[in-house]
């Protein structure tokens, strides 16, 4: 809402030195959001006078047409003589009133004026145009001003100060909830209060005598859920001819409307003054009873931007005898305008529905900037005053006569008040106020208040939005300030933090980074050619997404069920821009259906908090969401470098990273070969913690690697970490202060024998001294022999309080080979 300084200053007794700045800063303070203040013609400097035309003479010669002109300037150029201009436009004729720049002025944007020899004669001055002002977007001709009484505004008037050509202009965002200040006057009102000055109601006018002598156009309501108040006023013998005036043009460019006619002119200059949208129709065109209704079946309405619109059943319309006529609220119809030769008016004004309007506004992707304040909230009491305001202008500046009567069709709405302690806003901000101080607030708003320790309140018809005792609270408090609110850090309950969850999650996060992975956050976002991009098969429980119902693009409209997609799309555009040897991971929830969850989540009811039955209802509604961390990984996994060749990552790289993850929550994983798409059906590995699968690692499917644009060999992991148990406290290890001691065994077994089977028997044999065992060497030549190989590991042990000696080693040792013969068929290899 763009709100002129002067137009505001017309209701509200603003102090005469307040500048537009210094107002936006009480109204921001207030709790408005003033986005701008415009100073409007500041950069525009006289003599800028009005002036008379006494002669034209056309010049021939030239290529377009040119006139030299004799203008009457009256003694603004000093000497009281014509002054002679040369001037492009043709719009108008000897004796009109015109707004001239002499030599030595500036207009908007540093266009200087002074005397100068054109065309082959001495132009001293500029006749000039409205976009030239600054006033309009009009260039076509210059601006020529309606006729006034003689001796009126003469020759040589100041033109800046007659046409209000310097002004400062608040532009103002309003919230949703603030309709009331889609107005001057409710800025005005606003305005008032924070400088605690008087403020006019420009709506607080006497009605008409006239009112009593009955209807005017007939006029009905079919349904009050669409409409509970309709007015209808008529005016005969408007001058169609008749002009805006100019300081009206003038407004309404500052407040963003486009001058059309003054019929047009008059609806929107209420419209920004009252807030209450009006829309004239041509009384010639319109054919029997209007009546408010819904839309029926297959009815059709083109409007004012010449666009035939299928109506939908709950659209709101205004109708005739011949149909629709009107979208109410939104656009008038293209069959009943005003044009240039309508005499005969009659004026609505009228209270729509809110949310209908909304709703029909987005149905039809149609929006005014009537619709624009009907879905913000119209005050009810508005109409009768908004219409009577319209039809008083078209009387005066257009020569209209008022019919008699007025058609006032309404439904019964019961005024809603709000009961709230006093004590409450003072509750909500932590500040104490009085009751009087609320009181005062409040009624400073327009609330009617009763009640002592408990208030009953009555909000104004204006102010719909206030329907609670927060509404209520929020507006004590920004009217006493937010600023007198002290700032105080908050302080934290003792034995409160992070859950072990969470710190597990940090924790992972920390070990990956530490190992050189990036994180990168994707959207849960996936599309069914995702499955088919990572090979799952038919019946993968993967393949069962939901659907979001108004996605943020048409072409991912699915839940992730995998956090593989975003991390290879990740992976793809990174290599795709120069970066090879990448290594990125994430933390975050995947989206698994349950198949005995509802179709629906439960609707509950927002007058009250839901039962613990109730929450139960929308849990088992919603997916289950298990949090999982994904790995992937290609290029280099150690670069090259003057020191030699580097080590391309494998599927061992990502088997590391998850026992990196697993580390962190206090777990050993036990690793098994597996195929599981989207893996490599040779190089895909199992991760289980004890018996619990909790995800798979290894190198990608060369299918997959295509489909994504991957580099050849990408690996990746992903894992559950809720399956890796519940979170427990992570030690520090203990640090033996004694030597270690290391053992080399060598085994050989079937070659179909996992090496991690081999290594678990090892360990488990060793006992406690065993402090790590690492496999350095696989060997299946020929001394192994035919279908076997040979696996040799370094034992490492160490006592906690004590040198080992060499009884206890070789009992150690022994003790390892004996368990892995036994659990695994080995044979000591000797040699």
């Amino acid at each position: 809402m763009r709100a002129p300084l002067s137009w505001l200053r017309e209701y509200v007794a603003l102090p005469a030195d307040v500048t537009g700045r210094e107002l936006a800063a009480r109204l921001i303070d207030a709790g408005l959001e003033v986005e701008t203040v415009e100073q409007a013609g500041a950069d525009l400097t006289g003599p800028l006078v009005i002036g008379r035309v006494l002669a034209i003479e056309e010049l021939t010669g030239f290529k377009k047409p040119i006139r030299y002109c004799q203008v009457d300037v009256g003694r603004a150029n000093g000497t009281g003589e014509p002054q002679n201009i040369i001037c492009g436009a043709t719009n108008f004729a000897v004796g009109d009133r015109v707004v001239v720049i002499l030599p030595g002025g500036e207009l908007p944007g540093g266009f200087k004026i002074g005397s100068r020899k054109t065309y082959g004669r001495l132009s001293e001055g500029m006749i000039c145009s409205v976009r030239e002002l600054g006033i309009g977007d009009d260039h076509d001709g210059i601006l020529v001003l309606p006729p006034v009484p003689d001796g009126a505004e003469p020759p040589g008037t100041d033109a800046v100060e007659l046409l209000g050509l310097r002004d400062d202009v608040l532009d103002i965002a309003v919230t949703p909830d603030r309709g009331y200040a889609l107005s001057i006057r409710g800025i005005a009102r606003e305005a008032a209060i924070a400088y605690g000055v008087p403020f006019t109601d420009p709506a607080g006018v006497d009605l008409p005598a006239g009112d009593a002598a009955g209807e005017a156009y007939p006029a009905s309501i079919a349904d009050p859920t669409a409409c509970d108040r309709f007015v209808l006023r008529e005016v005969r013998g408007f001058d169609p001819a008749a002009q805006t005036p100019m300081p009206m043009r003038v407004r309404l460019h500052r407040a963003g409307m486009r001058p059309v006619s003054l019929a047009v002119d008059v609806t929107n200059y209420v419209m920004l003054e009252l807030g209450q949208p009006l829309h004239a129709f041509d009384r010639e065109k319109l054919t029997g009873p209007v009546v408010v209704r819904r839309a029926e079946p297959g009815e059709r309405l083109e409007t004012l931007d010449h666009v035939r619109r299928e109506l939908h059943p709950e659209d709101i319309l205004i109708t005739d005898g011949s149909g629709p006529i009107s979208m109410a609220g939104t656009m008038g119809g293209l069959t009943t305008e005003i044009d240039e030769k309508s005499a005969d008016m009659v004026i609505e004004a009228a209270h729509f529905d809110d949310i209908g309007t909304a709703r029909m506004g987005r149905r039809h992707r149609l929006h005014s900037e009537a619709s624009y304040r009907f879905e913000r909230g119209v005050d009810r009491e508005l109409p009768l005053y908004a219409s009577y305001r319209a039809v008083r202008m078209l009387a005066e500046l257009g020569g209209a006569e008022i019919v008699p009567g007025v058609t006032h069709a309404q439904a019964p709405v019961e005024p809603g008040t709000v009961t709230m302690a006093a004590a409450h806003p003072g509750r909500v901000a932590g500040v104490p106020y009085d009751r009087a101080a609320v009181v005062r607030r409040l009624e400073q708003v327009g609330c009617a208040v009763a009640g002592d320790d408990t208030l009953t309140v009555t909000p104004p018809s204006w102010r719909p939005d206030l329907t609670d005792p927060n509404d209520l609270a929020e507006e004590v408090i920004r009217l006493e300030g937010y600023e007198a609110i002290p700032a105080r850090a908050p302080r934290p309950v003792a034995g409160r933090g992070l859950t072990p969850r969470q710190r597990l999650r940090r924790r992972v996060g920390r070990a990956l980074a530490g190992a050189g992975y990036v994180e990168v956050l994707s959207f849960p976002f996936v599309a069914e050619k995702d499955w088919d991009a990572l090979q799952l098969p038919a019946g993968d429980a993967r393949r069962r997404a939901l659907r979001l119902a108004n996605p943020m693009s048409e072409d991912e409209p699915l839940l992730r069920t995998t956090l593989l997609p975003g991390l290879l799309k990740a992976l793809a555009r990174n290599v795709g821009r120069g970066f090879g040897d990448v290594g990125v991971y994430e933390t975050g929830l995947v989206f698994r259906p349950r198949s005995e969850s509802p179709l629906r989540s439960p609707r509950l009811p927002v007058d009250r908090g839901p039962t613990a039955e109730e929450i139960a209802s929308v849990e088992a509604a919603l997916p289950d969401q298990p949090e999982r961390v994904a790995v992937v990984l290609a290029g280099e996994r150690e670069p090259s470098g003057w020191w030699g060749e580097g080590r391309p990552a494998d599927w061992a790289d990502a088997i590391e990273a998850a026992r990196t993850v697993a580390r962190e929550a206090g777990v050993e994983l036990t690793v098994r070969a597996d195929r599981h798409a989207p893996w490599h059906p040779g190089r895909c590995a199992a991760l289980y913690a004890g018996e619990t699968l909790v995800g798979h690692a290894g190198e990608l499917h060369p299918r997959v690697i295509k489909a994504y644009g991957l580099p050849a060999r990408t690996c990746a992991m992903e894992l559950e970490l809720r399956r890796l148990g519940e979170p427990g406290v992570v030690r520090a290890p203990h640090v033996s202060p004694y030597p270690m001691a290391a053992q080399d065994v060598a085994l050989v077994v079937d070659a179909a024998v996992p090496a991690a089977e081999v290594e678990a028997a090892l360990r488990e044999g060793a006992g406690e001294l065993l402090e790590s065992i690492r496999l350095f060497d696989v060997y299946t030549g020929e001394q192994a022999g035919e279908g076997r190989k040979s696996l040799a590991y370094s034992l490492r042990f160490r006592a906690p309080d004590r040198t080992l000696t060499a009884e206890e080693l070789s009992a150690s040792r022994d003790a390892a080979v004996a368990a892995a013969v036994e659990r695994t068929g080995a044979v000591l290899r000797s040699g």
